[in-house]
């Protein structure tokens, strides 16, 4: 499963739209006024579906995961020169690759690749392409790109 991920050109807070490789609305993500990150994602209907939050006031910066309200796990940006690194306590799974060049992917616990992003250039606004390689891990591994793209912003 392809997801093509926008974000929106005119927007005050972080906005984003989540597309199929048809250009059909998967989800929306709305950015929320808050001390540090707080985004909204919604499916396709309007659903809430999930939520990531900034936790403040933290040395390295650190997002939690909620799928509906429940929290299932963390981002965390661990201490690394040059190159970013993260410590994913999420599903089991971790992330590999570079993430100065938004060319990274996401493995399990058994190394297995669960999806692949990459940048895409020369358009106005930052897009990324997400491969998922089981449309069922497809919200979470937005969720992970989220926190990973999120933890950019903050160090900008």
């Amino acid at each position: 499963m392809r997801m093509v991920f926008k974000q929106r050109f005119f927007s005050w807070l972080d906005s984003y739209d989540i597309y199929d490789v048809e250009g059909a609305t998967l989800y929306t993500v709305e950015g929320k006024m808050s001390f540090g990150h707080c985004l909204q994602v919604m499916d396709a209907a309007g659903n809430h579906v999930g939520t990531l939050k900034e936790k403040v006031f933290r040395f390295l910066p650190q997002f939690e995961i909620y799928i509906g309200d429940v929290l299932r796990g963390s981002v965390q940006k661990e201490f690394s020169f040059l190159t970013p690194k993260f410590h994913v306590d999420f599903n089991g799974w971790q992330v590999e690759g570079n993430f100065l060049e938004w060319d990274y992917e996401i493995r399990d616990a058994h190394g297995r690749t669960v999806a692949s992003v990459s940048k895409e250039i020369l358009h106005w606004t930052d897009t990324y392409v997400i491969d998922v390689k089981d449309p069922e891990d497809a919200l979470y591994a937005l969720m992970l790109v989220l926190a990973i793209d999120a933890e950019k912003c903050s160090r900008n």
